[in-house]
């Protein structure tokens, strides 16, 4: 199987180093960015080849990475649609609701296996997390307490300087990296039915909010605060810190977003904890498919069946981060979410 990359920055050489840890047997083919450098950089890191358009790359691949900035994800993907190519599109999948509803209906149109880069759902801690809040002895979820914070991603390690530019990044930290947090909302507690946010930019660049605040209401009936900020606090790369609040039981998830640690307590007063190797191994009967979110898309390119998370997971997300902005918009107003069936 030849694996093409459109994109050779921090999250490319990320699903490069995961294809090579899912011990998944492929073949590095071409990789293009605009910026060369990056491209020569990461071909020689990872045994790709530089290719100098998204044409040469996809003309000789079989799987398509797009690991672009965010502008360029709906024309790559419909050149690999034009190509029959599966693709992993990296989130979000667009910097508009109205490109990534295109998307995903040129893929869906083509029945096209593809996966996006909501990784999460594939992380340890995030599984064992949903398996303890909803275990029958927790209660009925109320509340959940979600904080993301990150040092702005146009520097340090990941250098993304198009983040800066709304034209190719659409908006900030909300659609450009809290669309984890929202996917991750609903996969820990369940539907969410309706929003309220506001916004702030303290960095003076345009169109780019790097504060954002979320009261959330759920399906279910629990309540939950999502806070995301972009500082520039160089000790802090992506931190997330969870807390649900259940009627017998209180669930944290804090440090490492793969590996934990968890802690919960019961009513009984009895404390637990897992991290690390422990926490895996009680991740793994929780999934069902490979473990490796990579190594999951490419058994299912093989295998020629869905492969998950997949575009419609995507664009539930999107819409729930359209709406947020459009409470903002309103000064924090509530705005009702369709039902994500």
């Amino acid at each position: 199987m030849r694996v093409g990359f459109l994109g050779a920055g921090l999250i490319a050489t990320y699903h490069s180093k995961s294809i090579r840890h899912s011990g998944f047997d492929v073949e590095r083919a071409g990789v293009y960015d605009p910026d060369e450098p990056r491209a020569v950089a990461f071909a020689q890191a990872s045994g790709h080849y530089v290719c100098h358009s998204t044409d040469e790359v996809l003309d000789d691949c079989d799987v398509a990475y797009v690991c672009s900035w965010t502008s360029e994800h709906l024309a790559i993907v419909a050149n690999a649609v034009a190509r029959r190519i599966p693709v992993f599109c990296e989130k979000p999948l667009a910097t508009t609701l109205a490109d990534a509803e295109e998307l995903t209906r040129l893929v869906t149109e083509a029945g096209l296996i593809n996966q996006v880069g909501l990784v999460l759902r594939y992380s340890p801690a995030f599984v064992v997390t949903r398996s303890l809040v909803h275990a029958p002895q927790a209660g009925r979820v109320m509340a959940a307490v979600f904080r993301d914070d990150q040092y702005i991603p146009i520097q340090g390690q990941y250098d993304s300087t198009w983040r800066a530019d709304v034209t190719k990044a659409g908006s900030g930290t909300l659609l450009e990296h809290s669309i984890h947090d929202l996917d991750m909302l609903e996969f820990l507690v369940g539907p969410i039915a309706a929003v309220s946010g506001r916004s702030a930019a303290f960095h003076d660049l345009a169109g780019i909010e790097d504060a954002v605040t979320v009261s959330l209401a759920f399906e279910g009936g629990a309540v939950g605060t999502l806070a995301s900020v972009w500082h520039d606090n160089l000790s802090r790369p992506s931190l997330r810190r969870v807390e649900i609040f259940c009627e017998h039981r209180h669930v944290v998830v804090e440090g490492d977003d793969w590996y934990g640690p968890v802690s919960w307590s019961d009513t009984d007063g009895a404390t637990h904890t897992l991290t690390g190797d422990a926490l895996v191994d009680a991740a793994d009967p929780l999934i069902e498919r490979p473990k490796n979110p990579d190594g999951a898309f490419l058994t299912a390119v093989r295998d020629g069946t869905p492969a998950y998370p997949d575009v419609h997971v995507a664009l539930r997300a999107h819409r729930l981060v359209a709406a947020i902005y459009e409470s903002a918009a309103l000064g924090g107003g509530s705005v009702r979410c369709a039902s994500s069936s």
